[in-house]
């Protein structure tokens, strides 16, 4: 990954992961999801979000807002 992303949310979970880049995605902050959870046993490893470094405060608010458990 490139330098300059913070990552700002970390799951088990997929879907939240993706629900969380969503609503970054809605509000024009790029985010990416990394998936880290092993192929063949999904319960270990995470998702996680990055966004880039100067989005990284408003994408805490936008998550603060929208009541998404950071």
């Amino acid at each position: 990954m490139e330098k300059n992303w913070v990552k700002i949310y970390t799951s088990t979970n997929f879907y939240q992961s993706e629900i969380i880049k969503q609503v970054l995605t809605e509000h024009q902050i790029d985010a990416v999801l990394l998936n880290r959870q092993d192929s063949s046993h999904r319960t270990f490893g995470n998702i996680e979000v990055y966004v880039h470094h100067e989005d990284f405060s408003h994408a805490i608010e936008i998550m603060i807002l929208n009541q998404i458990n950071i």
